[in-house]
Parts: structure tokens; C-alpha cells; sequence
């Protein structure tokens, strides 16, 4: 089903022209500009694949090509990301049963000689974190190469509807969607940028004194990004939880059900239970009920909420119940998710018999955290460390974002699980200080890191930062 109407977004006026897609042989209204698994999510298709083994019944999960869920194939061509491959009029779409095959008639992509990008600042990912990297870098004077794998800039910020705190400078009072259309007007209006979407980087290597970032566009063409510094800002992926029957359809990450409903104006269900009382699954309780989706409970693990008090008490207002030390045992349905049983947990995790509650929903959304996507910083052989208070594997940095390898600099989530604020101050200081990095920036530009790392102390000064300070503390050498 699709939004028509909706308090904060116009979803009317960002629809492009009205196209044909086919799932399974069916006709499928679709709009351009849209992925493929939103339009058929607005057509009510839940189950996109089954497991080839077991065959169990697949649906969408991330919503940002970072899981094999919402693999199909398209158009002949198996293993199509369809979360984020955009639609096109005539489109063959097929659920994936068994083990996918290449059509034998099938033309092999002319990868042999790749097309050559060169720049001095290759950013990878077009978040918070990459665009404010690629506005400071450009405006230190570097030419930069701005790669997404998403058909669109912004990253998680085109899918919030609520007002940002902390100062002006930082965009307090702003709503994530507006911070997004400021920084990519930002961006665009700067000639020393260029921008790549639905490019995604598969391979970063140290090839001499260059730095190559070996780049697929709209899974066809083979482009080699190369430049002298290279800045990581991927951004993270959704964590998962076991219980049984988490695999159905309709157990969502919670940002897949933020894309769906605020970047595309898709109504992800009717009835949702959230597991997570976090900033996120708060968040998000209030964004469902602004589209007219019922949230029938909040479950946390944990003896108290782990979100702002401001936005707990937004939700209770609404008539929410937040049920602190309670989890989910299992999700029931069929082919998709139809009841969703949570229970009380005693001090050593344990359920408690006897305290089961079964809630009718179609939608599980689980906002249980995220884990920073370091694949690429892995690969090339940067310094990892396991910090829990960061979110999982990140890498060993510097105060200036610089990784263990000179001249490959990370920020933003894939440096550490924060918020979309500090995303921005570390773009900031990954972007100058690549383009001090590389002698294109004027000392000068030095005090702009100073003014960024101080607004960062400040951020982080209150007692939702003290974790996030312990974690820094292990990950950051000089």
C-alpha cells in the first residue's frame, strides 16, 4: 500500500512517471525513481525468494544492499540486489527457488579494459560522513570522486522525519530529510566533485602511490577509481538477534521499514512490534504511527530504556507500552510474519515461564543496533579491534580519522555506531585532513579540524556519550 497523505512528506510530488514491471508474469504498477522491492512492496508482495535447500520463504530485511535477502533475479540475470537496483519500464522480475544459474545466452559485462576515474580524494559512501568529507576536501581545494552504491545521496538522513538536536552549526532543529537536500545541493553546486551513484566499491588497494577503489556501476560497468588519499565512510548494517522464525518475511531491520515508508511511501504493515527501546526503535515507533501504522508494543531486553527520555515520553504519549525486560521468543506465520510472542526475562537473561504475550502483527522491526561496515578497510589490510562500546570491528585511527595505512582515512559509522551528528564532524575533519594529507590544503585549514574535534568533545561531552568516549579511547592512536 501507498502513502498518500502523510504530516511532514510529500510523497505525491517525488513519484516520477508511472511504469510497468512484471513479477512472476503479473503486471506490477511501479514509479521511476523507485526500487524494484518497494514496488512490490506497494503491491502487497511480501516473499521475494525461497532458501534453496530448506526452501523457507525470504522478504526484505536491510533496504541498503548490505544482505543477500532481497536477492532475485531480474531480467534473466540472477542475484540482482533488488532493495536498491532501481526499476525500469518492462522489467522481468523472478523469485530465486533453487541455485541460481546464468542464462546461457547470457552477454558477459565487457569488464576487460575499465574505465579510469582520477582524482585526489576518493570518498566511498555518500552519507552524512562521506558528504561533509567531500564538501570540506573540495572547498580545501582537492578534486574529489563521490561514490554511492544507493541511487540517491544522503544515506540514513533521507529517511528521518524528526528534528536533529545539538547547535545551529550542526543543524539543530533541522529534519533529517532537509539536512540531506542541504548537503547534496552543497555538494552538486561544487565543480571539483564528482559524483557516482548506484556505484558499488567491491575492492580498495594500495597500487603504488595510489590509492584504487575498483567500482561496479549499475552492476554492468567496471570503473577504477583511483586517487592519492581515500576516505571509508560505508556507513553500518543492521544487526541481527536469534529467535525462532526470524527469518520470515516481515522481520525487518528498522531501517528497511524507514526506507520503506519515508524515502518511498510504502507502508511497511498494519500492526508492528519493535524490539529495541533505543534511540532508533523510539524513533521509529512515532515515524510508524505519522503513517498511520499501529505500534502495538515496545520490548527491551535491558531494565530501563536506552533512548532520550524525550523521545520515550513522545511515544507513551502516543499510547505505546514500552515493556522493559522483555524480549521476543519467536515470530509465527506461515509464509510471512502473522504473531509475534514476547516474555518477561529474570536477572540471567531467562524467560520467565508463564509471562508469555502474543501480539497479532504482520511487521517485526528490530532495532537492536548496528555493526560498522569495515569490509573494505579489512580488505586492504588496515589495524582492526573488536570495541563493544563502538559497535563491533572498527578500525585503529588517529584524532584526524586516519587509519593504520597513510593516506586511507575512515569516518562516520564505519568508524564507530554514533549518530548521524558526529557522522558529520568526522566527515569534516576525514576530509581536511586528506587534503592536508596530500599537500593540497593550506595550513590554514588546520584550525577547521581544531573547531570540528572541540564540537565533537562537546557532543559527546553528556552522559550518552561516556560509552562512546570509553570506546574511543581504545581504538584512537597518535
Amino acid at each position: 500500500m501507498r502513502l498518500t497523505e502523510h504530516p511532514i512528506l510529500n510523497f505525491q510530488e517525488k513519484r516520477g512517471r508511472k511504469v510497468t514491471i512484471y513479477f512472476e508474469g503479473q503486471p506490477i504498477e511501479a514509479y521511476e525513481g523507485e526500487t524494484i522491492v518497494m514496488a512490490l512492496h506497494a503491491a502487497g508482495i511480501r516473499v521475494l525468494a525461497y532458501t534453496p535447500n530448506k526452501h523457507r520463504p525470504r522478504g526484505l530485511f536491510c533496504a541498503i544492499g548490505k544482505c543477500a535477502s532481497c536477492l532475485m533475479t531480474v531480467n534473466g540475470i540472477p542475484n540482482v540486489r533488488t532493495c536498491i537496483t532501481l526499476v525500469e519500464d518492462g522489467m522481468d522480475i523472478r523469485m530465486q527457488r533453487d541455485k541460481p544459474k546464468l542464462p546461457k545466452d547470457a552477454k558477459p559485462s565487457k569488464w576487460k579494459d575499465a574505465k579510469k576515474v582520477f582524482g585526489d580524494i576518493v570518498i566511498i559512501g555518500g552519507g552524512p560522513a562521506g558528504l561533509m568529507a567531500a564538501i570540506n576536501a573540495a572547498d580545501a581545494g582537492a578534486k574529489v570522486i563521490l561514490l554511492d552504491e544507493n541511487p540517491m545521496l544522503g544515506g540514513q538522513l533521507v529517511k528521518q522525519t524528526h528534528k536533529f538536536f545539538g547547535k545551529r552549526e550542526q543543524f539543530a532543529g533541522v529534519r533529517g530529510v532537509k539536512i540531506a537536500e542541504i548537503l547534496e545541493d552543497e555538494v552538486r553546486k561544487r565543480e571539483n566533485i564528482e559524483i557516482f551513484l548506484e556505484t558499488s566499491a567491491i575492492m580498495l588497494l594500495q597500487d603504488g602511490d595510489e590509492k584504487l577503489v575498483v567500482g561496479v556501476r549499475k552492476n554492468k560497468e567496471l570503473i577504477e577509481f583511483r586517487g592519492k588519499a581515500v576516505i571509508v565512510a560505508t556507513g553500518a548494517m543492521e544487526k541481527m538477534i536469534p529467535f525462532e522464525g526470524n527469518d520470515l518475511p516481515g522481520v525487518y531491520g528498522a531501517g528497511a521499514i524507514q526506507t520503506l515508508m519515508n524515502t518511498y511511501g510504502v507502508k511497511p504493515g498494519e500492526r508492528v512490534l519493535i524490539v529495541g527501546a533505543g534511540n532508533v526503535g523510539l524513533i521509529l515507533a512515532y515515524q510508524l504511527i505519522q503513517a498511520g501504522v499501529e505500534v502495538k508494543a515496545i520490548v527491551e531486553a535491558m531494565p530501563k530504556i536506552g533512548g532520550y527520555f524525550v523521545h520515550a515520553a513522545k511515544v507513551r504519549r502516543l499510547g505505546v507500552p514500552i515493556l522493559t525486560r522483555h524480549t521476543i521468543l519467536k515470530a509465527e506465520g506461515e509464509e510471512k510474519v502473522e504473531k509475534a510472542v514476547v516474555a518477561q526475562i529474570d536477572e540471567r537473561w531467562r524467560p520467565i515461564p508463564g509471562t508469555e504475550k502474543v501480539f497479532d502483527v504482520d511487521v517485526i522491526a528490530l532495532a537492536v543496533g548496528l555493526r560498522p561496515s569495515i569490509e573494505l578497510l579489512h580488505q586492504v589490510g588496515c589495524q582492526i579491534k573488536y570495541v563493544p562500546e563502538l559497535g563491533g570491528h572498527v578500525v585503529i585511527r588517529d584524532s584526524r580519522m586516519e587509519t593504520t595505512i597513510k593516506g586511507i582515512f575512515v569516518a562516520g559509522d564505519s568508524a564507530g555506531i554514533e549518530e548521524a551528528t558526529t557522522a558529520m564532524l568526522e566527515g569534516k575533519i576525514a576530509g581536511i585532513a586528506a587534503a592536508l594529507e596530500i599537500g593540497i590544503a593550506s595550513p590554514e585549514w588546520l584550525k577547521e579540524i581544531q573547531k570540528a574535534q572541540k564540537e565533537l568533545d562537546e557532543f559527546r561531552a553528556g552522559p550518552f556519550g561516556r560509552k562512546v568516549l570509553e570506546g574511543i579511547k581504545k581504538v584512537v592512536v597518535e
